[in-house]
């Protein structure tokens, strides 16, 4: 094996700042997807070689990966690409990365942990904003208070979303998600809960986010068996998920989700270099045990999606380094609560 990772999606808006990164910090990332002539635009601007691969051959994907330690997948929607792309990281013992976000995903890949075990090969999804800042606080307070039965998590994000980010959230808002109790995950409405929460610079309304990765991560991370995720969205988005329980009828029907597919395709394709410059990224945890102490921790970093590109160039680095365990993992049980201070401009407080 050569010590590079295969970065698969290089042509969508998250892949080429992820490529970026790394070859701004001295990662030579092999890039990959369907099309060859965009491929061959974004690896020209960054002196990178590039493979075409699509995902319907399994041969062709092997061969593609055989001979990297790593991939890294970029390419959305993951609930399509993942399977395909780990069938054949399994058969080529390659470590699997990807930047995923919530809990259907994980779930997936954390089916495939024995299989995985037996490979020797590192199955890693979130390693992006979603989920290395939250899983970080998580284990984190876990360790301020080992008693800790309650876990919160929180977060907030100023700047602009992605066509690939908006396509994931948008239509799905009326599909129910899960809140974690006593170790089981139990079924529960977007948005079902809010509350005003104090993130440092402003109290901004969250609401619970039962799609979110960290319901499943934290709790493999720290075994705090109650957890509960709350995001701040923008006050429409927010509206619609707390109507969901009344209009969920209207926001499955196919005139509903083809309005919504025109009006995300008329978004660019992601915030700007300015936008990105100007935007902020924070994150609250709370931990509680039986007997009612509490402690918190926030954290604040670079806009989500710049968050994205340095921690999944910071995980990179580690998996070249050959620092890797073998089966399902989360980004802070394998590399601990501190990785997320590796990343420039993260603070933790």
């Amino acid at each position: 094996m050569t010590s590079q990772v295969l970065l698969y999606g290089a042509t969508g808006y998250a892949g080429k700042l992820i490529a970026a990164s790394a070859k701004s910090n001295g990662l030579e990332l092999i890039l990959a997807g369907r099309n060859q002539s965009s491929l061959a635009a974004v690896a020209d601007k960054l002196s990178l070689d590039f493979r075409v691969v699509g995902l319907d051959n399994p041969n062709a994907i092997a061969r593609c990966i055989e001979d990297v330690t790593g991939v890294l997948n970029c390419a959305g929607p993951f609930s399509k690409t993942a399977k395909p792309l780990v069938d054949a990281c399994v058969q080529t013992k390659t470590h699997y990365l990807d930047i995923a976000g919530e809990v259907p995903e994980f779930e997936a890949l954390a089916a495939r942990d024995t299989e995985a075990k037996n490979a020797g090969v590192m199955l890693m999804p979130g390693v992006g904003f979603g989920v290395v800042p939250t899983d970080c606080l998580a284990v984190y307070l876990k360790h301020q208070l080992p008693t800790a039965n309650r876990l919160m998590l929180a977060y907030e994000t100023q700047g602009g979303v992605s066509q690939g980010t908006a396509n994931t959230v948008l239509p799905n808002l009326h599909v129910m998600g899960v809140v974690r109790k006593e170790g089981q995950l139990i079924p529960a409405r977007p948005a079902w809960k809010s509350c005003k929460i104090d993130f440092g610079s402003a109290v901004m309304v969250a609401v619970t986010n039962p799609w979110r990765a960290d319901i499943l991560t934290a709790f493999r991370s720290t075994d705090i068996p109650n957890i509960e995720v709350y995001t701040v969205f923008p006050t429409p988005v927010r509206l619609l998920m707390q109507m969901n329980q009344y209009l969920g009828w209207l926001f499955s029907s196919s005139l509903f989700q083809s309005t919504l597919a025109r009006l995300i395709q008329t978004l660019p394709p992601g915030p700007s270099a300015a936008e990105r410059a100007r935007g902020k990224t924070r994150a609250i945890g709370v931990v509680e045990d039986e007997i009612g102490q509490k402690v918190t921790a926030k954290l604040e970093g670079p806009e989500a999606y710049d968050f994205t590109a340095l921690a999944a160039v910071a995980i990179m680095k580690r998996i070249i380094q050959g620092e890797a365990k073998a089966g399902f993992q989360t980004p802070a049980s394998v590399y601990g609560a501190d990785l997320v201070l590796e990343i420039p401009g993260v603070r933790r407080f």
